[in-house]
């Protein structure tokens, strides 16, 4: 099969096993929202809870896999396989001696950690709940930092499945604790003003941590990993690791960096009580857009571009990443649009229960407005940074990165000293999209300028393709709004029978507008289908 094929159907695995963990992560969210609302309690969670998701979004879908999958696949490429074991052994061993003091070191200085993500007030903060639950969440930093491990290496190995679906684990075990027959016998060993659902959960962080490195190891072990410990920091591929992580730690996970400005901003005493949980809850369902394709198409993308350069075959890299773009475009501008015009029906629908009212819907509709329209920017990043890290250049994306923290950073405080009443808590939200555009292009702009063409010219005709479809759909959504009434007094059921059934009338509209429009994306998705070895070729590089 060719590189086009497999990326696609790697892709497509990836995102139906994603695709199952985040309706995972979605019933888990519900159970959160329905039960601390948009509370101090809340609030006090999601911060707590944003430190290990933000460092496992950094570190699995960031620095680590872009440090270690080129090495890596240079090793297998190029040495022979004992040899490379050898090196992911040591790598593997360093990297949990390391953790493990982060993972000491976070729980020890709780109340400190609590400071620093709450720089600018924290008014609406449970302080001692905080501190107590971080105690318990820190230490997950470790099982998370090497479940990453884990999956980048199987990932060389195009085992794509089982890493995927490890946040499956995680999310059934935050359900579990969520309920109530489960909370109480935890909860009635806690001090009383720290008996609340909140710290169940917090536990069952750490517990769900534990399990997404414990289901990857015996696939290791199969592969050929030693279980001996091995730490060896002077050897060269390990400092060659070391090297590129550092870079891409920031550079990849600007976003996820830009998150936790957006927290700290949403702190802010002018900031209306259940901001971060509001904020916290849009970018979910942001993430469960950018999760279903963008992320998995960057995960399948990063070793077959690995490969390509390793073998010397730079225009097939540049090929396999425009028509990447095109395909993920295909899906993430129409889902933008969607989106922005769905977003209350949509919070309404998922959210809307028990603790999370009406108000608390509308405030995190407003921050999903911002969001959504940064999503094509989000999505787009995902791709391009692949294309530095499989050529070993990790300082590139990290030095845009530091422009691209500052934009925030003062984006962030534009909105919030002088546009505060425009724009309310879906400030940090926007300041987040806009950077997203600028970090995009100025990726694009640089890679292009030192490797040559990119296929601009065909990304573009298909970009003002996909957004004429995506405009018809638009505004037929927005007449269908006026005829479709979203009742929150309906049972769930119907709730979510009316939504999806909008949904599928809007997808089967741009469906129609796409084969009207010629768009090549539809039958290029048809790959995934088919499996002969006469496949198109990915695309041409002209400008």
């Amino acid at each position: 099969m060719t590189e086009k094929g497999q990326i696609l159907k790697s892709a497509s695995l990836i995102a139906v096993v994603t695709a199952i963990s985040r309706i995972c992560g979605y019933l888990r969210d519900q159970r959160i929202a329905l039960l601390l609302g948009t509370s101090p309690i809340a609030d006090s969670f999601v911060i707590v809870f944003r430190i290990p998701s933000m460092i496992r979004r950094m570190v699995a879908e960031g620095s680590l896999s872009a440090s270690f999958i080129p090495v890596f696949t240079r090793y297998l490429h190029q040495k022979p396989h004992a040899e490379a074991w050898s090196f992911a052994q040591k790598v593997f061993w360093d990297l949990a001696l390391l953790s493990a003091m982060v993972a000491v070191s976070g729980a020890a200085f709780s109340r400190q950690v609590i400071h620093l993500f709450t720089l600018l007030g924290g008014h609406s903060i449970h302080w001692d709940l905080a501190v107590a639950m971080n105690r318990i969440v820190f230490p997950s930093v470790l099982f998370l930092v090497m479940a990453a491990l884990a999956a980048a290496i199987l990932n060389c190995f195009n085992v794509f499945g089982l890493p995927a679906a490890t946040p499956i684990f995680f999310n059934l075990t935050l359900i579990v604790a969520s309920l109530a027959v489960v909370c109480r016998p935890i909860l009635k060993w806690l001090p009383e003003n720290l008996r609340t659902p909140a710290m169940s959960l917090a536990m069952a962080i750490l517990i769900g941590s534990i399990l997404q490195l414990a289901v990857q190891l015996p696939s290791l072990l199969r592969l050929g990993m030693s279980p001996t410990p091995n730490v060896n920091f002077s050897d060269p591929g390990v400092r060659n690791v070391a090297r590129l992580i550092g870079p891409s730690f920031f550079g990849m996970g600007v976003y996820q960096v830009n998150l936790f400005i957006d927290t700290l901003f949403a702190t802010s005493a002018r900031m209306p009580s259940g901001s971060v949980m509001s904020l916290y809850v849009a970018d979910r369902i942001v993430q469960l857009v950018l999760g279903s394709y963008a992320i998995a198409m960057s995960t399948a993308l990063l070793p077959t571009m690995s490969r390509q350069v390793a073998a010397g075959q730079f225009d097939d890299m540049k090929r396999t990443f425009a028509f990447s773009l095109r395909i993920v475009s295909f899906i993430a501008v129409p889902a933008a649009v969607g989106l922005v015009l769905l977003r209350r029906p949509i919070v309404q629908t998922l959210f809307q229960h028990g603790q999370f009212v009406a108000e608390s819907t509308k405030l995190t509709a407003w921050a999903l407005l911002f969001y959504a329209l940064g999503l094509p920017a989000f999505a787009a990043i995902k791709l391009i940074t692949p294309m530095y890290y499989s050529a070993e250049d990790t300082m590139t994306p990290a030095r845009i990165g530091v422009w691209i923290l500052g934009i925030n950073v003062a984006l962030n405080a534009i909105f919030l000293l002088v546009l505060f009443r425009f724009v309310s808590n879906g400030g940090p939200a926007l300041a987040s999209s806009i950077a997203a555009y600028f970090n995009f292009a100025l990726l694009f702009r640089i890679f292009r300028k030192r490797y040559g063409r990119l296929g601009g010219r065909a990304i573009a005709v298909a970009i003002a393709r996909i957004a004429a479809c995506s405009a018809v759909m638009a505004a037929t959504c927005v007449a269908g709004l006026k005829l479709v009434h979203f009742d929150p007094t309906q049972h769930f059921l119907s709730q979510v029978a009316t939504l999806l059934l909008f949904i599928a009338a809007a997808v089967a509209i741009y469906g129609v507008m796409a084969q009207l429009l010629k768009c090549d994306e539809p039958g290029e998705l048809l790959l995934l289908f088919r499996r002969t070895d006469r496949e198109p070729a990915l695309g041409n590089t002209e400008p």
